[in-house]
C-alpha cells in the first residue's frame, strides 16, 4: 500500500514545484511551473517598484532597487527549487516542512555598485573625537563616539540574496574608531579644564599688574588629539589680549630715529628706545599655574627693544643737500586725495647705504582702511574707477627724483599706454590686488656710500618729491626719437553714460639714456632702457564703429 501511495504521488506531482518550497516568502511548493510563476509575479513584482529598507549600524535608510539595476530572472527562481525528490523520506518531510529558495536576481554590477557608493552618503559617518569645549567659563565634556564605513563588497551580496523579500536589510558596517578614549577626556576634564577655570590669573608687571579672568581663560585654552592623548593647548594671542589692556602703561613703544623736514631742512627726531614684554616667556608657566587652584600668578618677563635707526645713525647718514628732485601736477581731485595719502606715508623715509625701498612693501595694502578713495585709472586703454587710483602718478614722481639721485633700479613697470603728461620712457606705474597683493611695484636700492632721505611736498595740483643726501652724480636724461609708430584702433565703449570718449594715441617704441657723471672723479656711464608702449584705442560712444 505504501509502495502504491509512493507511486501514485510520485506521478501526480510530476513536473511541478516540490512541496514545501517558498520564495521570498511566497508559499510555491506542490503548483505547477507556470502556476508558481504567475503567483511570484502577482505578489513579488509589487515589491519591485518599492524602496528597499535597510538599516547600517545606527542609519536607516532606503534604495530604488530599479535605480540599483535590480529585477528577478522567474525562470532561474523556479529552476533552483529543482524537481521533485525521488527520496520517499524527503516527499513524506516536505508534507510538514517547508524549504527557502532565494529568488535568483540579474543586476547590473555597476549600477549596484555606484547606488551602494552612493548610499555611503547616509550611512557613513567620520568617528567624533573625545574633547572639551567651554561654555563660558564651564568646560563640558565632548562623548568620543566611533564612526561607520559601510562595507560596499559585502554589502553588495546580501542586497542581491534578499531585496525581494520584502524586509528590511542588514547592511555590515566597519567601525572606524576614535584614537580618543572617554577615560583620557574625563581625566583631562578633571585635572586640567577644571582646575583652570577655577579661578583668575594674576599677571604681576612693572608698577601694574593684569588679570585673566575665568572666561578669558577659557577663551585661550583648547584640547586637541594629539599621538592618541588630548593635550592642552594655550592660545597665547588670547591670553595677551586678557592683559594687554590692564600691562599697557608698563610698555614703552620705541622709536626710530626719523628724518623730518622743517622749514624746508631735513632735521633728525631723535629715537627712542622702547621696553616690551615677552609674552611667550611670560606665558611659559601658565599651564602649570592652571592646573593649580592656589598661586595662581605670573611674573612678566620684560625685554629692551632698541630702536633700529638711532639718532647718531640718522645723523651720521650724510643726509644734508638734495641730490635728487622731480614735480608732476595735472591730476584730478579725487586722485589727489590718494597721491596725498601716499605723500604722507612715504614722507621721511630713510633709506640706509644698500637697502632696497619698495613702494608697495612701505605703504601695504592701499585700501579704504588705510584712507585711500576711487579715483580714476587706465584699464585696457580705457578710462575706469578703482580705490587707489592715481598713485601712479607718485609713482612716476618719486621713480624720475630716484632717477636723478642716482639710484640703482630695483624693478619697475612703465604704463602700458603712453600718458602725456609724463617723460617718455621714464615712467611708472604700480598696482596692487583688492587685497593689497604686489603685483606690479616699484623699487629702487641706494648704492651710495651716504643714506637718503625722502621728502614729499603735495598741493592740490601737483606733487613734489626730494631725495636728500651726499650728492655723488650730476644726471642728465637723454630720450631718443620715436620709432615703431602704430596708430590705434577704434573700439565701442560700454553703451549709456558710462561711455567716455576718447581720441586714443599711437603706440610706438623710445630709448630713453641716463648720463651720471661722477661729481668727484668727473668718469662718466650711461644706462639705456627701451620702452614700447601699446596703441591707446579710440573710443567711440553710440553709433557704429568706424
Amino acid at each position: 500500500m505504501l509502495a502504491v501511495a509512493y507511486a501514485v504521488d510520485l506521478f501526480v506531482t510530476s513536473g511541478d514545484v516540490p512541496r514545501g518550497t517558498v520564495v521570498a516568502g511566497v508559499e510555491v511548493g506542490g503548483m505547477s511551473q507556470s502556476a508558481a510563476e504567475d503567483k511570484l509575479r502577482s505578489e513579488l513584482e509589487p515589491r519591485m517598484t518599492q524602496p528597499v529598507q535597510y538599516r547600517a549600524g545606527e542609519v536607516e535608510g532606503e534604495f530604488d532597487p530599479g535605480e540599483a539595476g535590480l529585477r528577478l530572472n522567474w525562470t532561474e527562481t523556479l529552476a533552483e527549487a529543482g524537481d521533485q525528490p525521488l527520496n520517499p523520506v524527503t516527499r513524506i518531510s516536505s508534507f510538514f516542512t517547508d524549504r527557502d529558495i532565494d529568488p535568483v536576481t540579474d543586476t547590473e554590477r555597476n549600477q549596484l555598485e555606484n547606488a551602494l557608493v552612493g548610499m555611503q552618503d547616509t550611512t557613513d559617518r567620520e568617528p567624533v573625537e573625545g574633547g572639551i569645549e567651554f561654555e563660558g567659563a564651564t568646560p563640558k565634556a565632548i562623548e568620543p563616539e566611533d564612526g561607520q564605513e559601510l562595507n560596499v563588497e559585502r554589502a553588495e551580496g546580501i542586497v542581491v540574496r534578499n531585496w525581494a523579500d520584502g524586509r528590511r536589510l542588514d547592511l555590515p558596517v566597519n567601525a572606524t574608531p576614535v584614537s580618543i578614549s572617554k577615560d583620557d577626556v574625563e581625566t583631562m576634564l578633571k585635572d586640567v579644564a577644571e582646575p583652570a577655570v577655577s579661578g583668575p590669573v594674576l599677571v604681576r608687571g612693572e608698577g601694574a599688574d593684569g588679570t585673566l579672568e575665568p572666561e578669558e581663560i577659557a577663551a585661550g585654552l583648547s584640547f586637541e588629539p594629539e599621538d592618541g592623548k588630548l593635550t592642552p593647548k594655550i592660545d597665547h594671542k588670547a591670553m595677551i589680549a586678557g592683559v594687554e589692556d590692564d600691562l599697557s602703561d608698563t610698555i614703552k613703544e620705541g622709536r626710530d630715529a626719523e628724518i623730518v623736514f622743517e622749514g624746508g631742512r631735513p632735521t633728525v627726531k631723535p629715537h627712542e628706545d622702547g621696553n616690551t614684554i615677552k609674552w611667550d616667556k611670560t606665558f611659559e608657566p601658565l599651564m602649570d599655574v592652571l592646573q593649580q587652584t592656589d598661586r595662581r600668578e605670573l611674573q612678566a618677563e620684560y625685554e629692551e627693544e632698541p630702536a633700529e635707526v638711532t639718532t647718531e645713525e640718522a645723523e651720521g647718514l650724510g643726509v644734508k643737500e638734495v641730490i635728487g628732485e622731480f614735480s608732476t601736477g595735472d591730476f584730478a581731485s579725487d586722485s589727489g586725495v590718494n597721491i596725498r595719502r601716499v605723500a604722507e606715508q612715504v614722507n621721511g623715509t630713510i633709506i640706509k647705504p644698500g637697502d632696497t625701498f619698495s613702494l608697495n612693501q612701505h605703504t601695504g595694502p592701499r585700501t579704504a582702511a588705510q584712507g585711500y578713495i576711487e579715483a580714476g585709472i587706465i584699464e585696457d586703454g580705457a578710462p575706469g574707477k578703482a580705490v587707489g587710483g592715481g598713485i601712479s602718478q607718485f609713482a612716476t614722481t618719486l621713480y624720475n627724483a630716484s632717477y636723478f639721485a642716482g639710484m640703482t633700479d630695483a624693478g619697475h613697470q612703465e604704463h602700458s599706454y603712453y600718458i602725456s603728461r609724463y617723460p617718455e620712457g621714464r615712467e611708472a606705474t604700480v598696482y596692487q590686488t583688492a587685497d593689497g597683493a604686489s603685483v606690479i611695484d616699484l623699487a629702487f636700492t641706494n648704492e651710495l656710500p651716504n643714506g637718503v632721505a625722502i621728502q614729499t611736498e603735495w598741493t592740490p595740483s601737483s606733487i613734489t618729491i626730494k631725495l636728500w643726501g651726499t650728492k655723488k652724480y650730476d644726471v642728465q636724461s637723454r630720450t631718443g626719437d620715436r620709432t615703431n609708430v602704430t596708430p590705434p584702433e577704434t573700439k565701442r565703449g560700454p553703451r549709456g553714460d558710462d561711455c567716455s570718449p576718447s581720441e586714443g594715441a599711437p603706440g610706438f617704441t623710445v630709448t630713453d639714456t641716463r648720463v651720471l657723471r661722477d661729481v668727484e672723479s668727473g668718469a662718466t656711464r650711461e644706462e639705456a632702457r627701451t620702452v614700447r608702449y601699446n596703441p591707446q584705442p579710440k573710443i567711440v560712444c553710440g553709433g557704429r564703429d568706424r
